[in-house]
């Protein structure tokens, strides 16, 4: 590993035997806890998971969808906690739409997360459940101090939903957003939180809470019903995976977006991408082609994987991948401009202990608080899942009853000779399988240390354009112009937030956190 940090950073990596690192300092410092009292790495990364919900609202919440890579140090385990369309959401109920609604109940599936944190700590917890809930009901009662990133982000979205129901109630006290510095709290939040640990999760889709958030779309024209909760139930999956620069790179299988990762990294593996320097314009330019295909793939074929046409397999078929590799040129534009996808609201973590467990684990109510609707009294911010549904009757991802849509958020994991080497997550809509390549090939390609790896500038391609940070040289920016990119700024948030934790031979992990925005890393 180069232990150099040639980029411009405010932070250095923790080195540890139990590690954290996640987007947000209080809940790094709820998983901690957890590993201190001797839980797993999975109780750890579910303490962060659970405290996220309630101190960055803003990107995540107890209404929302989760997905996991979890390895034991003996295998490899992947999980699938995102939720159906509700029975009801036939084609013709969109009919007079020209795209799914983005607010409001009909961009509401069935959200996923409490049950996946329920199966998480039934196959690899130690401590007692509701023991992970402590530091985030502490948090939702007592509150917390409202960062600034947290508190522009929050303001940012307080026009768009505002009038949506239930959210004014429990997130713009005194009629706004809380400001940096300011105390939140969310009593709503604390009950129910209360009522998932004690219950496993089984209040959320079979008891009490599953009878607010039915009765509450009942009222207010929503679809989703108790019988569309009561069925939830995640789905334990195998990752797929392709090899690239001598390593293994692990994704979980469609209904999400990190089969287009693999696809990047399967072409860039059939490119002759030795003595390319890191930070080369070729380099660069040779990611963003064989991303850009691995993004046109996806939104052509990925869906629910019982309506796609083509598997994973056929995706990452040899043969396909040699195909796409051959049409990309070193030195020009060539790869199909994929369709645009905002930026949205997604939090990720990775936790490893002392014994060899390591989690890669991303949950989101995608845009932000979601759909903005908020389950009356009790701090549910439901997510805006269902907008990812396409209403193309010819697509795989049509909308439709019981099925799953396209689904952004995706952890990342490496191995070698079936070892852990790191778990890695990027946050932010279509940046995050871009993400997953430009950290692939720095960390494993070029071998830069995962602080230098998070602090290098991004790009990030979208609706033809290539948006560059602004840490580039001009002279990167020159040449990319000159193979054909359109190039383009861009704001902070729009490059993500990485969290890496890397192996360190067999005593130890390296955490590395994102320094644009809260990112944090923790260790003991």
């Amino acid at each position: 590993m180069d232990w150099n940090f040639p980029y411009a950073s405010s932070r250095m990596p923790v080195l540890a035997r139990n590690c954290v690192a996640t987007t947000q300092p209080l809940a790094a410092q709820a998983g901690l806890t957890m590993l201190a009292k001797g839980g797993t790495a999975v109780d750890a990364a579910l303490a962060t998971a659970i405290a996220l919900t309630v101190v960055e609202p803003t990107m995540n919440g107890i209404g929302g969808d989760a997905f996991a890579i979890v390895h034991d140090g003996k295998a490899l385990y992947g999980l699938n906690a995102s939720g159906r369309a509700p029975k009801a959401w036939h084609r013709k109920r969109f009919d007079g739409h020209d795209k799914m609604p983005v607010t409001g109940w009909d961009s509401v599936t069935v959200p996923g997360g409490v049950a996946g944190w329920a199966a998480l700590h039934e196959r690899f917890g130690r401590l007692p459940f509701e023991a992970l809930f402590e530091p985030a009901i502490r948090y939702a009662k007592e509150g917390f101090l409202v960062s600034p990133v947290i508190a522009q982000i929050w303001q940012n979205q307080v026009e768009r939903l505002r009038d949506q129901p239930g959210f004014a109630e429990s997130f713009l006290p005194h009629g706004r957003a809380p400001t940096a510095g300011e105390v939140f709290r969310c009593p709503g939040q604390t009950d129910t939180l209360e009522l998932i640990a004690r219950s496993k999760g089984e209040e959320f889709y079979r008891g009490s809470l599953a009878q607010k958030i039915a009765a509450a779309a009942k009222a207010q024209g929503g679809a989703l019903s108790l019988s569309d909760l009561a069925d939830h139930a995640p789905d334990w999956v195998a990752p797929i995976s392709v090899g690239f620069a001598g390593y293994d790179i692990h994704e979980l299988p469609p209904n999400g977006q990190g089969i287009s990762a693999l696809i990047a990294l399967g072409i860039l593996d059939r490119l002759d991408i030795d003595g390319l320097d890191a930070d080369s314009p070729e380099f660069v330019h040779l990611q963003i082609e064989a991303t850009k295909i691995g993004m046109a793939e996806v939104r052509a074929h990925v869906g629910d994987p019982s309506a796609m046409r083509l598997t994973s397999a056929d995706l990452l078929d040899p043969a396909r991948l040699d195909a796409h590799a051959a049409r990309v040129t070193r030195d020009r534009v060539s790869a199909p401009a994929p369709a645009r996808q905002s930026t949205h609201g997604t939090v990720y973590l990775a936790a490893a202990d002392h014994n060899g467990m390591a989690v890669s684990f991303i949950q989101s109510n995608y845009r932000g608080f979601g759909s903005g609707v908020v389950v009356p009294g009790t701090g549910i911010a439901l997510h805006n899942r269902g907008c990812c549904f396409v209403l193309d009757k010819d697509h795989p991802n049509i909308v439709g009853p019981g099925k799953r849509p396209l689904n952004t958020i995706i952890p990342g994991f490496a191995t070698k000779n079936g070892k852990t080497v790191a778990a890695l997550g990027v946050m932010g809509g279509s940046m995050q399988p871009q993400g997953h390549v430009q950290v692939a090939c720095r960390m494993l390609a070029r071998n830069q240390n995962p602080q230098a790896v998070i602090d290098a500038p991004r790009w990030r391609f979208e609706d033809g354009q290539l948006s560059l940070e602004a840490a580039w040289p001009e002279a990167t920016r020159s040449a990319l112009a000159a193979f054909g990119h359109t190039t383009t700024g861009g704001t902070y948030l729009d490059f993500g937030a990485a969290q890496i934790i890397c192996r360190l031979g067999e005593d130890g992990w390296i955490a590395a956190s994102e320094g644009r925005r809260d990112g944090c890393a923790v260790g003991l």
